[in-house]
C-alpha cells in the first residue's frame, strides 16, 4: 500500500506543477508533466480498492490529453486516416457485447414489465430533451450543439450494468433494459436526431438507421450467435473480448479528440460543464421519475444508471457517418471518460447505503459475470 500511495501523492504533486506551468506558458513541460502525472495516477489507483475502479478511466485521460498535446500522432499515417477505424473498432465492441447476451436477458419483460417500461421511456425522453436544453441554451455552434442532442440521443451502453451491480442495484433490470433500448435504437435514434437535432444539422432518418444497424444491430446478432453455438469452447476469447472492448473505446476516444481539437479548445471548459450538467441531469431525473412511480429502490437506483450513462462509442461513429465527427463527435468524446468517473462515484456511495427494499438480488451475481 504504502508505494502506492506515495505514488499517488507524487502524481498529484506533478499534476499540480504541470496545470501552474500550463498558465505560465511552459507548453511542452506542462504536457510531459500533465500526461505522465495522469499515467501515474492510474497506476497508484490499482493499490487502493476504492480507487481501482477509476485506473481505466484515467488511462482514457492520459491519452485523451496525450491527442490535445499532438495531435498529429492520432490522425493518421500517410493517407490513411486513423477516423476510418471507429466503424470497426464499435462493431468489435458490439460483437463482445453480444457474446454475453442471450435469450434470458430479455426475461425481465415478463418478470418486472413495469420497471422494464419506465425504463426504456425513461432512456428516450429524459436525455433527449435534457440534451435540446442545453443545446439551445449553451449557444454552441450548430454542429456541436447537435453533437450533445446525439448524446442524449442513444442507447445506454454496457457500462450501466457493471455500474448497476457495484451500486446494488438492480441487475437483471438494467440488462434487460440496455438490450431492449439497444435494439430499440435504429428507429428511436434517428426519430429523435431528426426531430431534436434537426434545426442544427440535416439527419437522414434511412442512412442512420441503416448505420445502427450496420454497426449494432448486425455484430450484436453475430456475438449472440456465437454465444449460443460456441460459447464457452473459446474461453481465451471470453478473456479477452472486455479488453479489447476497453481498448477500443479508449481507442475511440483519443481519434476523435485529436480530430476535434481546435474545436475542443475554442468550447471545451463550457461543453465539459454542459456535459457533466447533462450526466446529472440523467441521475437525478431517472431516479426521480422511478420513485415518483414507486418503484423499490434497487430499480430506481437502476434506471438513474440507465438513463445517466450513455453508448458514447455509438454516438462516436454516428458522427464519423455523418462526416461530422471532428464537431458533432466531440461531446460523445468527452461524455465517455466523464460518464464513467461520476457512474463509479454514484454507484461506490449507493454501495456504502444498502437499499431499504430487498428486490432484485438474487440474479444479479449471475449477470454482472456475464456482462
Amino acid at each position: 500500500m504504502k508505494p502506492f500511495k506515495f505514488l499517488l501523492i507524487f502524481s498529484i504533486a506533478l499534476f499540480v506543477i504541470g496545470l501552474l506551468l500550463v498558465g505560465l506558458g511552459q507548453t511542452v513541460v506542462s504536457s510531459v508533466l500533465l500526461i505522465g502525472s495522469l499515467a501515474l495516477m492510474a497506476i497508484s489507483f490499482q493499490g487502493f480498492e476504492k480507487l481501482r475502479g477509476f485506473s481505466y478511466t484515467f488511462w482514457i485521460l492520459t491519452a485523451v490529453t496525450f491527442s490535445l498535446y499532438y495531435p498529429e500522432y492520432f490522425t493518421g499515417i500517410g493517407d490513411f486516416s486513423f477516423k476510418q477505424l471507429i466503424v470497426p473498432l464499435l462493431q468489435i465492441i458490439m460483437f463482445g457485447v453480444g457474446t454475453t447476451m442471450g435469450y434470458k436477458d430479455f426475461g425481465g419483460i415478463f418478470q418486472q414489465p413495469k420497471a422494464v417500461a419506465i425504463g426504456i421511456v425513461c432512456q428516450f425522453t429524459i436525455m433527449p430533451i435534457v440534451g435540446f436544453t442545453i443545446a439551445n441554451t449553451f449557444g454552441f455552434p450548430r454542429e456541436i450543439a447537435a453533437g450533445v442532442i446525439l448524446i442524449g440521443c442513444v442507447p445506454s451502453g454496457l457500462a450501466s450494468n457493471v455500474m448497476s451491480y457495484i451500486a446494488n442495484a438492480n441487475v437483471p433490470l438494467s440488462v434487460t433494459v440496455t438490450a431492449i433500448a439497444t435494439l430499440l435504437a435504429p428507429l428511436m435514434t434517428p426519430l429523435l436526431m431528426e426531430l431534436l437535432a434537426g434545426q442544427f444539422v440535416e439527419v437522414e432518418f434511412l442512412s442512420m438507421m441503416y448505420d445502427i444497424v450496420k454497426m449494432v444491430i448486425i455484430p450484436i446478432c453475430a456475438g449472440l450467435l456465437y454465444n449460443y453455438f460456441l460459447g464457452g469452447k473459446f474461453p481465451w476469447l471470453d478473456r479477452a473480448m472486455p479488453i479489447v472492448s476497453m481498448a477500443a473505446i479508449a481507442v475511440i476516444i483519443t481519434i476523435i479528440t485529436a480530430a476535434g481539437r481546435d474545436s475542443l479548445l475554442a468550447v471545451g471548459p463550457m461543453l465539459v460543464l454542459a456535459v457533466l450538467i447533462h450526466n446529472f441531469c440523467g441521475f437525478a431525473l431517472g431516479y426521480s421519475t422511478s420513485k415518483l412511480f414507486r418503484l423499490d429502490e434497487r430499480s430506481c437506483r437502476t434506471i438513474a444508471i440507465e438513463v445517466g450513462l450513455q453508448n458514447g462509442g455509438l454516438a462516436s461513429a454516428l458522427a464519423l457517418q455523418m462526416g461530422k465527427v471532428a464537431t458533432v463527435g466531440l461531446a460523445p468524446a468527452i461524455f465517455g471518460p466523464l460518464m464513467n468517473i461520476t457512474g463509479s462515484s454514484l454507484a461506490t456511495w449507493w454501495r456504502s447505503k444498502p437499499p431499504v427494499d430487498k428486490n432484485a438480488g438474487a440474479l444479479q451475481e449471475d449477470h454482472i459475470t456475464k456482462s
